[in-house]
Parts: structure tokens; C-alpha cells; sequence
């Protein structure tokens, strides 16, 4: 007979192993560990003004091909070392994807695009990669989107972000502030700062909640709160927000309430309106802001892919086209390769000047 008290909506369970566990099975290895604390000390450093580089979090908008991801994380490590005496390049490693309602919710809760939702393939096929990207010496990012994903791979990660969705959300707020990198705050959807604003000043300071441990058990989390939190701009409610007078605004924020003057800018979503061929336009904008002297301006995010644009998720899995999205549209190879070399070349003679002064 049905329970008509527990569990009424739900058809079944099934067990996940303990982050200790799939730890064990999946080890960091001394290299991975190394490839982690510099990506985030690096950042931290840029945060802080002790590096005057600007960090790139660069990458597809979701992963969902292991193979094709392994191909880029070739050729941006590759990059990343030409650009490093100017750029920082972060790997964007997406693994989950929220929703405005329903839809594909990246590759642990459906790693095998077939709504079998094989949660326990996905976290080992995520824990995997981070692995591989960080023993190549890359530093990866990724969205911290389900509190109980941080126990399973953090420790792989060197930056995380909140999304405009859940950044006013307490329990992410909470979450953040015991997280071990550096997080970026995106504003809200609807384009506001407020949000945003909000959460760095509840992301610094202490914390208690409830979460899991590495062995899977119910426990209270005790944090001294992530002195490490900055805004992200990405646009919203139709009108972007990269600009220089929207920046300038993000600033007197910032200073209004005691936070540190730390703006990154997603150069896409709202600020490209979702066309791909806008980011490269809003990327040389913002390097233009910095050449021009602006110094709140630490980072920058692109959506980009082995292949231009994006696909729909066709029933014959076999017709996908090879590294090219299915979530967000992205520019393909390519283009990021020109216009991070742009970046590079127009920068690197002005950093001198921009860490004497900011």
C-alpha cells in the first residue's frame, strides 16, 4: 500500500556514492591539486591588485561532449600559454544548466542526453574531466549550481559562479561563502545590481546551514564567509550592461557599500543578446574601457566552442554535429583564438601602467 504521509510525489530513489567515495575512486592527483591552488591564487591576485593581468573565464556554455571538450582544453591551453603575460585563461567547464522551465540539465543530471537522468555516470564522467583539465595545467570553472555538487568537485575548481538565477537565493549565498575560490555574483535577470550587491556583502561574512560531508552524512556548516566574492555584468531585461556609464554605476555601487571595486563581464547572454557574434564586440569594448583607464574591470567571460552557434538535441543522438553546443550559441574556435590574440596585443603594452595605478 502507497505511503499516503512520506513521499507522495516521488516515484523512487536511488543511492549516490559519498563524495569520499567517488573521491577515492577518482582521486586529485598531486599535479590536479597544484593546477587548482595556482588557478585560484592567480585570481585571487588579480582581485586584490597584486596581478594586474584580466582573468578569462572562456568555454562552452554547457558540456555535454567529453571528447570535444578534451579537444578544445587542447587548443586553450595551447592559447592560454602564448596570452599568459597578459591574459589568465580559465577553462569554462558547465556542467549543470537551470532552466526557465524545463529542458536539458546538463551533463550530471543527464549525461547521456536521454532523459534516463544517470546521475551516478554524470558525477563520475564530471569528476573525470576536471581531472584530465587540471592535470594538463588548466584551470577550469564552472557554475555552482546544486549545493551538494561542491562536496563531489571543488576541489578540481579554481573559480565558480552564481548564476543570475540563484544569486538572490539564500542557500547559494550560504553555499559560496564556505567554497574554497574565488565567485563571481551575476546580476539579476531583469538586469538589476541590487541582487548582486546584496549577495557579496552576505557571501563575506559567516555563515551556518545544512549540507552533506565528504561521507554523505547530514551536517551543519560553520563558515568565516568567501572574502573572494566580485560582480559579474551580463546583461539583462533586454538592454546590456557593459558600457562604461553601466560600469561606472557598478562602481558607485560597489563603493556605497564597502565592497571592493571588482566588476567581470560576461560578454555574453544579455550583454550579446544571446547573438554570438556580438561577444567578440563586447569583449574590445571592455578592453577599450581598460585602455582608456578604467580599473575596475578584472575579467571577462565567453561563450565559445570547437564549432559556431548552437543545435538542437536531435532523437538520434548520432546526427549530432561535433563540438558545437546545445544549449547556448557560441563562437567557434576560431574566432576566440583572434579575438583573445586581439585582446593580448592591445593590453600588454598598458598593464605596467594599470598596476602602478590601481
Amino acid at each position: 500500500m502507497q505511503d499516503r504521509i512520506h513521499n507522495v510525489n516521488v516515484l523512487s530513489q536511488d543511492l549516490l556514492p559519498t563524495p569520499s567515495a567517488l573521491k577515492e575512486e577518482i582521486p586529485l592527483s598531486e599535479a590536479a591539486r597544484e593546477a587548482v591552488l595556482s588557478g585560484r591564487r592567480v585570481v585571487a591576485d588579480i582581485l586584490d591588485r597584486r596581478d594586474p593581468r584580466l582573468f578569462v573565464v572562456v568555454g562552452p556554455c554547457s558540456i555535454h561532449d567529453v571528447d570535444a571538450a578534451r579537444e578544445y582544453a587542447g587548443k586553450l591551453k595551447a592559447l592560454a600559454n602564448e596570452v599568459e603575460d597578459t591574459l589568465y585563461l580559465i577553462m569554462r567547464v558547465y556542467f549543470e544548466k537551470p532552466r526557465t522551465t524545463v529542458g536539458w540539465k546538463g551533463l550530471i543530471n543527464d549525461p547521456f542526453m536521454d532523459d534516463s537522468f544517470c546521475i551516478h555516470d554524470g558525477l563520475r564522467m564530471a569528476r573525470s574531466l576536471l581531472l584530465e583539465l587540471a592535470d594538463m595545467g588548466l584551470p577550469t570553472a564552472t557554475e555552482a549550481l546544486d549545493p551538494i555538487m561542491p562536496q563531489y568537485l571543488s576541489d578540481l575548481i579554481s573559480w565558480a559562479a552564481i548564476g543570475a538565477r540563484t544569486t538572490e537565493s539564500q542557500t547559494h549565498r550560504e553555499m559560496a561563502s564556505g567554497l574554497s575560490m574565488p565567485v563571481g555574483f551575476k546580476n539579476a535577470t531583469d538586469g538589476g545590481l541590487a541582487v548582486a550587491v546584496n549577495a557579496l556583502q552576505s557571501v563575506a561574512s559567516p555563515h551556518h546551514f545544512l549540507g552533506i560531508n565528504q561521507q554523505g552524512q547530514s551536517t551543519v556548516f560553520h563558515t568565516r564567509g568567501n572574502a573572494y566574492g566580485h560582480v559579474v555584468l551580463r546583461g539583462g531585461g533586454g538592454k546590456p550592461n557593459y558600457d562604461s556609464v553601466h560600469v561606472a554605476l557598478c562602481e558607485e555601487d560597489l563603493k556605497r557599500s564597502s565592497l571592493p571595486c571588482n566588476v567581470v563581464v560576461d560578454c555574453s547572454h544579455g550583454n550579446s543578446s544571446k547573438h554570438p557574434r556580438i561577444q567578440p564586440l563586447v569583449m574590445e569594448n571592455c578592453v577599450n574601457q581598460v585602455l582608456e583607464g578604467n580599473q575596475s574591470i578584472v575579467g571577462l567571460m565567453l561563450e565559445s566552442n570547437l564549432g559556431w552557434g548552437n543545435q538542437s538535441i536531435p532523437e538520434d543522438l548520432s546526427q549530432l554535429e561535433y563540438g558545437v553546443s546545445i544549449t547556448d550559441a557560441c563562437i567557434d574556435w576560431p574566432t576566440t583564438e583572434k579575438a583573445l590574440l586581439k585582446a593580448r596585443d592591445k593590453l600588454k603594452p598598458h598593464l605596467g601602467k594599470r598596476s602602478a595605478s590601481g
